[in-house]
């Protein structure tokens, strides 16, 4: 009696597999000339439509104000740990802006926005992440205002000087404590 269970399976099976083999047969295997064209334009309305859903390098940017505002006060408050954070979310934002729009389109052509990260990177972010490393606060101040003048190198390059930056004058976050003591919010 037990040969009748497997039979029916065996049985279901077969039948699955003979739908699956019809459906592939009766499946074009060759495309005609037209259906690659078709789908070209399928694929480049659907890229187009996912460029739509990016947020801009502006929005960004945004982000990377808000970070690089709050590791001032970070640093300035010798907090050290909460220092280290917003760098690590200021050089991420950074990155995900010029991922955005790698090469920016100006009047007099183009300028390649990843050597200019690069170099902010290997230069003044670089020298920032050492003072926050040292907990040195007289060169936490002074690489922050030398990241700030790249800062502006990079806007005025980009065809955009009226974005100058400046070291900030309050918090962004006002839900953030600054305080490296505080044991409680």
């Amino acid at each position: 009696m037990r040969t009748m269970p497997t039979v029916r399976l065996a049985i279901l099976a077969l039948s699955t597999l003979a739908i699956s083999l019809v459906w592939v047969m009766e499946s074009p295997l060759t495309s005609t000339a037209d259906e690659p064209a078709v789908e070209l334009a399928r694929l480049k309305a659907e890229i187009e439509q996912l460029k739509g859903r990016l947020p801009s390098q502006s929005h960004a940017m945004m982000d990377v104000d808000y970070h690089f505002a709050n590791l001032w006060f970070a640093g300035q408050s010798k907090n050290w740990p909460l220092a280290q954070f917003y760098l690590a979310e200021t050089r991420s934002h950074l990155r995900w802006a010029v991922r955005i729009i790698p090469v920016r389109r100006i009047p007099g052509g183009e300028i390649d926005l990843r050597g200019l990260l690069e170099a902010v990177e290997k230069g003044s972010l670089e020298d920032v992440a050492k003072a926050v490393a040292d907990k040195n606060a007289e060169r936490f101040t002074a690489a922050y205002r030398h990241t700030i003048e790249g800062c502006y190198s990079c806007h005025k390059a980009s065809a955009k000087p009226y974005l100058r930056p400046r070291i900030p004058e309050q918090p962004v976050s006002r839900i953030i404590n600054f305080d490296p003591a505080a044991t409680w919010p």
